[in-house]
């Protein structure tokens, strides 16, 4: 597939200076610049994350609100119910504050809607039971700031909200005791980008200030919040690094044994990187929600026993061996369909249906497919006597926008840019997939239609130096907002003894001037042929440390390449 090349520019003058105050490598200099870190504290701020930084919890919007009807509440002898949505934000942020607050007062459970039999959110279910039960006090995590409705039915019940949440806002605030959400337009907390598992950090740190109790009443929660963060993709700046930075220090030094019983199952022997909680933890959580039941995700992050966390862990990680399979045999099986139909593979769109496939997977399938068909994709399958399912869009384009002009065939839609659900009746179907393609090919640009590579910074092979790298690794935690940087070298020649590995991957042996790297390139081998012209060839990579037998060596992971203009 080809890939549009989009290096980045810089400013020359602020590198300079940046690079005078540092003594440090200047391409290094040009990156940290581009981030905005461009004086000498903020760099210092920025290798050097502090909990010292994080901001005053009471800054935030209805924080003394929340504070006082939740103390009210201890006070009163009140039930207290913590309530989260299904997915990892969810299940984290449920699992903190269930766990704190049963730390200090024992009337407190929790509750996690069913996926399939509530759907996400607060849930008229969810409010029953606390009704059902007598709980009075709800606390809502990673969810609510939409529930207006819901929230209203619960006040008719006396039950009362405290909402955390981090998704925009509507025009209309539900009417709870106290909405804590830094994206509302007047909410002055200085950083908008908390995960949900965030937003409930920062009310249990208001809490510990408010009852007088010491910081590691919160902080021995801080290596969940790290998960949240990783999984939610939510940007790794400003507040949110110094969280995942001192939650990753605690996976890899003190980790609870909920995620220690994961990373063992997950057979995880090395220092744990966000990319692991991304790739390895994140996936096993949501595999819950999606093949069953979440609250087994909760039971596992709120045991303190290691061999009982294992059990439960080994549930999750049998869902999300079931969730695997499930979602490479629908990649397969619409794969296939797109192939076998030749007006399906010229639209600028995909939209496919099955009606037995998994619905608790169609979102990932989705985002499967744009690896080989790169356009807005919905996956869509029977959920009952309605068609239900996901969309995912291509980076650039306003997927939600798309749907919503096609809003007269759908029973339901929701969502934002990037991504949306949607469910219609059937007999709608061939008209909803003609009115998407026709409002996306009018809207789309067919630069949008082509994958693109960010590029932080031309680099030289002579530049490349332990010295360089572990620079590199200390700009760590990566993630939205800090991306692991990505280099291009240019005029590089193959030297002979680049080779292909296990079929589909390329090990490169690359050189340019007097200086040699290694590298790897996962399924590239359709481009081995322009490495074996012998041609000057442009490289796009990013840089590690591989470590085998002992020995650590600096390796290239190739992106793309192309031959030299």
């Amino acid at each position: 597939m080809q890939k549009r090349w989009n290096i980045l520019p810089f400013d020359e003058t602020a590198t300079l200076q940046l690079q005078q105050a540092l003594r440090i490598n200047r391409t290094i200099c040009k990156i940290l610049v581009q981030r905005g870190i461009d004086t000498y504290n903020k760099a210092h701020d920025f290798f050097r994350p502090a909990l010292s930084q994080l901001h005053d919890p009471w800054l935030m919007k209805d924080m003394l609100k929340a504070v006082t009807r939740i103390i009210a509440a201890i006070n009163n002898k009140e039930k207290i119910l913590v309530f989260g949505d299904y997915d990892v934000d969810g299940t984290t942020s449920v699992a903190c504050m269930y766990q704190f607050l049963k730390s200090i007062y024992p009337q407190v459970a929790y509750y996690i809607p069913h996926r399939y039999k509530e759907g996400y959110g607060i849930s008229k279910a969810g409010i029953d039971f606390a009704y059902e039960n007598n709980f009075s006090l709800i606390i809502a995590l990673d969810c609510g700031i939409k529930s207006a409705e819901l929230i209203n039915y619960a006040k008719q019940l006396n039950i009362d909200f405290v909402i955390c949440d981090h998704h925009l806002p509507d025009e209309i605030i539900p009417d709870a005791i106290a909405v804590l959400d830094p994206k509302q337009k007047d909410c002055n907390y200085p950083y908008k980008e908390l995960c949900g598992c965030g937003v409930g950090f920062k009310l249990m740190q208001a809490l510990s200030d408010e009852l007088g109790l010491l910081p590691e009443y919160y902080l021995k929660y801080i290596d969940l919040v790290a998960v949240a963060i990783a999984a939610d993709i939510v940007p790794i700046d400003g507040e949110n690094r110094i969280l995942a930075f001192h939650g990753l220090k605690k996976v890899n030094e003190n980790p609870s044994v909920s995620l220690k019983a994961l990373l063992s199952l997950a057979g995880m022997q090395k220092k744990v990187h966000i990319n692991s909680l991304v790739f390895i933890v994140a996936p096993r959580i949501n595999a819950a929600g999606r093949m069953d039941d979440a609250k087994k995700a909760v039971q596992l992050f709120i045991e303190e026993d290691y061999d009982k966390a294992m059990e439960y862990a080994k549930l999750l990680h049998n869902d999300n061996t079931e969730r695997k399979e499930a979602d490479s045999n629908i990649t397969d099986e619409a794969l296939t369909l797109i192939e076998n139909d030749a007006i399906l593979k010229q639209r600028k769109t995909t939209v496919v249906y099955k009606e037995h496939w998994h619905k608790g997977v169609v979102g990932i399938v989705a985002s499967r497919l744009i690896e080989n068909y790169y356009r807005p994709t919905i996956v869509l399958t029977k959920s009952g006597d309605i068609i239900a399912g996901s969309a995912r869009s291509v980076p650039g384009f306003n997927l939600y926008e798309a749907i919503h002009a096609c809003r007269e065939h759908l029973l339901g839609y929701g969502g934002h840019f990037a991504a949306a659900g949607l469910s219609m009746m059937e007999d709608k179907l061939p008209g909803f997939i003609d009115s998407f393609e026709k409002v996306v090919s009018q809207t789309i640009t067919e630069e949008l239609l082509i994958p693109e590579i960010i590029i932080d910074a031309e680099l030289s092979f002579n530049e490349i130096n332990f010295t360089f790298l572990n620079i590199i690794e200390q700009m760590e935690p990566f993630g939205p907002g800090n991306m692991r940087p990505v280099f291009i070298s240019r005029n590089v020649k193959n030297t002979g003894y680049s080779k292909l590995v296990k079929e589909n991957h390329v090990r490169f042996v690359l050189q340019q001037h007097d200086k040699i790297l290694t590298g790897i390139g996962f399924n590239m081998a359709e481009k081995f042929a322009l490495l074996e012209s012998n041609l000057p060839l442009d490289v796009v990579y990013t840089l590690d440390i591989n470590e085998w037998n002992g020995e650590r060596m600096i390796q290239m992971k190739m992106i793309d390449f192309r031959l030299s203009a």
